[in-house]
């Protein structure tokens, strides 16, 4: 088994965890309720935070896989991927002028890039 590798999966399904269970009583929720926003949007919305969740369950799952089956180009996309999240939330948190820690799956993402990163060498 690829130590760093499982590790990653683990920080991974941690991360799809606090987003389904923490996230969706902060966020999915109240969005969810917003009456103030049009129904198409808000549901909309509400499909994307959905598919964030399988594709975090997925991200565990594939870097489970590879820690215990050698598949670079599953763990090279894996790390692309969570390297591409981390980037964009903080890009998004620059755009927004807003604190870091207001939207610290950054953190979590780059965690699991770094991980995975290390996982490969």
């Amino acid at each position: 088994m690829n130590p760093w590798l499982g590790a990653a999966a683990v920080t991974a399904f941690s991360t799809f965890l606090i987003h389904t269970v923490v996230g969706g009583r902060l966020i999915a929720r109240p969005l969810l309720a917003a009456r103030d926003l049009p129904r198409v949007p808000r549901l909309t919305v509400y499909y994307c935070w959905h598919m964030v969740s399988l594709l975090l369950l997925g991200l565990a799952g594939a870097l489970a896989w590879g820690a215990y089956h050698p598949n670079p180009a599953l763990i090279v996309l894996s790390c692309a991927l969570a390297t591409a999240f981390a980037a964009l939330s903080l890009a998004l948190i620059a755009a927004g002028r807003v604190k870091p820690w207001h939207m610290p799956q950054w953190a979590l993402f780059l965690v699991i890039a770094l991980l995975s990163g290390r996982g490969l060498l």
